[in-house]
């Protein structure tokens, strides 16, 4: 099926569009690189989030889609350039200044740019000086979690596809999937269709066509899978308080496999079928 019979082919990116989101892409990777040698015991996340920040606006000429995104209906705008979600925050902690990075600790940092109008979206773990066993285990699951939903994608493959990859196995590691947070597509908009989730049955959702592009971004939690929102109405933390990881990155479908928008110099990735 081409993009011109599709019913989806407002989601398929044109050759122009898909340069675009990868320099929106390997900026926001860039900016995961830049931030690394900071994240360490005694700063603060508003720290880091000053610093990236800096880097966004005035090394990569680039905007920070998180910062002041998704006001309304009751909700202030996000606050904030960065997402920081230690320990037990599964997604969109808010950075602080009095939320002091401490040996043991456990951080995802999410970061998007937008560039030219189109975003870039990723984010990685950082574990904080000597982390417990349990910490380091949920980090690299996580991970692979995600590893192992982009290894299913290819043109006409199908969403849930993605998501039961990652739910056989992080269940299969004695960890739960959340489910009420999912990845997404993304260009011009921050989140569009379609939804990506962590969770489900293969070969049934959308079917994907080459030149989409979207997030894979599973949360891993070490106890239950259910989340609680907070009075900010922003910061999502685990029910019962437990660890909770996340990895993300921004992916182009291809005809055979995928290229990961959002690829680090410290990752192999040749696993992946392009």
């Amino acid at each position: 099926m081409n993009s011109f019979s599709s019913p989806n082919r407002h989601l398929i990116k044109s050759p122009e569009a898909i340069e675009k989101m990868r320099i929106a892409g390997r900026l926001a990777a860039e900016v995961l690189t830049m931030i690394t040698p900071f994240v360490k015991a005694g700063v603060s996340t508003l720290e880091l989030d000053k610093l990236c920040h800096d880097y966004i606006v005035n090394v990569q000429n680039a905007i920070p889609a998180c910062l002041g995104y998704g006001g309304g209906h009751g909700r202030k705008p996000f606050p904030a350039v960065i997402c920081t979600s230690v320990n037990h925050v599964v997604c969109h902690g808010i950075p602080s200044e009095t939320k002091i990075l401490k040996n043991g600790d456990i951080v995802n940092i999410d970061v998007t740019v937008i560039k030219d109008g189109y975003h870039g979206d990723t984010s990685k773990m950082f574990i904080i000086g000597e982390g417990s066993v349990l910490a380091t285990r949920i980090c690299a699951v996580a991970q692979e979690a995600m590893y192992k939903g982009m290894e299913t994608v290819k043109a006409g493959s199908y969403v849930g596809d993605i998501g039961a990859a990652i739910q056989k196995y992080v269940e299969s590691e004695r960890f739960s999937v959340v489910r009420e947070y999912c990845g997404h597509g993304i260009g011009t908009t921050f989140h569009d269709d379609p939804q990506i989730l962590h969770y489900g049955k293969a070969g049934t959702g959308m079917r994907l066509e080459a030149g989409m592009t979207f997030t894979i971004e599973p949360m891993v939690n070490a106890g239950v899978w259910q989340t609680r929102l907070l009075g900010d109405n922003w910061t999502v933390v685990t029910k019962d308080h437990k660890l909770s990881a996340q990895w993300e990155h921004t992916i182009l479908v291809t005809e055979t496999g995928i290229e990961v928008l959002t690829a680090r110099p410290e990752e192999d990735l040749s696993r992946f079928q392009v």
